[in-house]
């Protein structure tokens, strides 16, 4: 992983790869390379690690220019970040390759080609597909031939783009596990990872399913599915435009996502909801009868999308009286499961190609699960249409790696989903109605807390010289504190845990001191006493407390307790609305950190490996 474009066209196509790259980068790299045919078909290339600027510098001295081309950012899974393992990768200067996923029997075909006699110039797993692209081509094969051969070979997961010296109008690109799109241009054509990578180009695209290939030129485009027939794929006009990944007035894109979450939020809801009930319509044609049948609810996520669903295990039990189990999805895939008759299998996921949880998904539909049920934001995204139904979050692009608006639809969107199921299991007319106002209200007390940013700011001033901090929270309040932890981590690399408040005494007081720095969410609900207890133990022991708490819950600022009043808030939506504070507080810290707050080390956005 992480990136991959594409062209093939009659017009240079460097600057289409470059821009490319670059609305990829909020996915996460940590090197840049690219790969052209020349007017005399040679095959050049250039690489460098770090970010696409020095590539860019690179070509100004080197260039790379043709009308056919493929260009790749990397996220480091086989090898150190570097130039030689940087893609693309060559065979003999005459095929190249880009490549996300990957190959887990690398070693065992990088050892029968060096037998063969290809020499490797690099440590990734990427290299065996150009040398076996390379020699099925010297076999006779053409270009398309050599590579279904070879990905006939491959076991793991994939979207390579190929060209070849030796078929300089020709672009092969396929698909397994990893995301692949076609792009559709005027006598132009284009692949790419992730359609924000072409909305420059063009509006119309084809989702490539599993096992596909592509076969392209200026003026042809054929898919061929798994068995090698030919196909026709549907084309899809997207409604992104160029500027919608745009970072406008605000100084990083993580910054513009927290203010943009009230929109976000009214955009999940807009269609689900009226006259007190959430309607069921937006949950695709089949769920209306599924849910019928549903008995329990096991939720399957990664990441923040994974908390998304702790909070959903509360509101399902409390408030919905289903039972429900929520797994990280690289766990669950590996164990044994024992499916309750009547269970919902939820998937989360931002991007809707997390690996880990559509390969959960994917076991899942063999295991007897009544009906699956996606919660995703990206519509053509291969977990969405492995799905029986679906709910769109509607959050929009998001472009900072540490999600923000991404998780507070996806708790809408899980709200929604216990109102829809919870009418089944008792709830009342006037329990759903309570809910849909509170629902409905949320945009504007998001809009409330936006407003404290200032004084977060500050508190984030305190934060700047420290190295370990601790989250608390109680009842559905835990989740929402284990994903603040997650944000200070992610972006201002300040290691930070989370931990049900009633668990202090149990082990995580011994680390208590003026230089732990613990952070409470603290809204005025029946368990505010239980948490200003375990607060006190805080607080007896020198630390420092940052609490976010309730304007009418019984607190006061003390010596080494410092507390920023969130207005007056509904319950059932207090840790939507408690999540704001804490994004806020994480992007602020990285700011006085100075760390790379949208694209933090080591981490991709769209985590499309195990």
């Amino acid at each position: 992983m992480c990136g991959i474009v594409g062209a093939v066209a009659h017009r240079t196509v460097t600057p289409v790869l470059l821009e490319g790259l670059r609305r990829l980068e909020y996915r996460g790299y940590d090197s840049a390379g690219i790969a052209a045919l020349d007017e005399f078909g040679q095959l050049l290339r250039a690489r460098r690690p770090g970010k696409i600027r020095e590539l860019e510098a690179y070509l100004e001295t080197a260039p790379v220019n043709g009308k056919i081309g493929i260009a790749h950012t990397r996220w480091a899974t086989h090898g150190v970040p570097s130039e030689r393992n940087a893609h693309p990768h060559m065979s003999r200067d005459t095929v190249a390759v880009v490549h996300n996923g990957i190959i887990e029997n690398h070693d065992e075909m990088r050892r029968t080609l060096t037998q063969k006699g290809y020499q490797f110039t690099s440590d990734t797993d990427t290299e065996v597909i150009a040398h076996q692209v390379h020699e099925f081509l010297e076999q006779g094969m053409d270009l398309l031939a050599a590579v279904k051969a070879t990905t006939a070979l491959l076991h793991g997961a994939y979207a390579i783009g190929v060209i070849s010296s030796q078929e300089p109008r020709r672009l092969i690109g396929a698909r397994q596990g990893s995301p692949l799109v076609v792009g559709l241009g005027e006598d132009e054509n284009f692949i790419a990872s992730d359609v924000f990578a072409l909305v420059g180009e063009t509006q119309r695209f084809i989702y490539l399913e599993d096992g596909d290939l592509v076969d392209l030129a200026t003026d042809s485009l054929v898919v061929y599915d798994k068995s090698g027939t030919r196909v026709e794929r549907p084309v899809n006009e997207t409604k992104l435009v160029a500027d919608a990944v745009e970072r406008g007035d605000y100084r990083h894109y993580m910054q513009k996502e927290i203010h943009e979450q009230p929109t976000a939020v009214e955009k999940t809801l807009d269609g689900r909801v009226h006259a007190g009930h959430v309607l069921e319509a937006g949950f695709g044609p089949l769920a209306e009868q599924a849910f019928e049948h549903v008995k329990s609810v096991q939720i399957v996520a990664c990441g923040t999308s994974y908390h998304a669903g702790m909070v959903g295990k509360y509101w399902m039990e409390s408030i919905a009286g289903l039972p429900c189990n929520v797994e990280v999805a690289s766990e669950f895939r590996y164990r044994k499961n024992v499916v309750t008759p009547g269970t919902l299998f939820v998937t989360i996921s931002q991007s809707g190609e997390t690996a880990d949880t559509l390969a959960a998904l994917k076991d899942a539909k063999t295991l007897g699960y009544a009906h699956t049920l996606a919660i995703c934001n990206v519509p053509e995204s291969s977990i969405v249409r492995e799905s029986d139904s679906t709910l769109m979050t509607r959050a929009g692009p998001e472009i900072g790696v540490a999600s923000t608006k991404a998780f507070t639809t996806q708790l809408t969107a899980l709200l929604l989903l216990v109102v829809a199921l919870g009418r089944r299991n008792g709830m009342t007319v006037e329990v759903e109605a309570k809910i849909v106002r509170q629902l409905e209200g949320l945009p504007a007390q998001i809009r409330h807390v936006l407003q404290l940013e200032g004084d977060i700011e500050r508190w984030a001033e305190r934060f700047g010289d420290k190295q370990h901090s601790l989250y608390l929270g109680r009842g559905a309040q835990y989740p929402v504190a284990m994903e603040g932890a997650l944000k200070l981590k992610e972006i201002s690399y300040i290691h930070a845990e989370a931990y049900p408040a009633g668990e202090l005494k149990h082990g995580p007081l011994a680390l208590i001191d003026e230089e732990m720095p613990v952070v409470a969410v603290a809204p005025n609900n029946e368990l505010l006493e239980k948490l200003k207890s375990n607060l006190q133990e805080v607080q007896a022991r020198g630390g420092q407390l940052y609490v976010f708490a309730d304007v009418d819950a019984p607190m006061e600022s003390v010596p080494n307790v410092n507390i920023l009043r969130v207005a007056e808030v509904d319950e059932v939506v207090a840790p939507i609305v408690y999540t704001i504070p804490l994004q806020l507080l994480a992007y602020h810290v990285a700011l006085i950190k100075g760390t790379d707050v949208d694209q933090p080390r080591n981490l991709a956005k769209s985590v499309t490996v195990e």
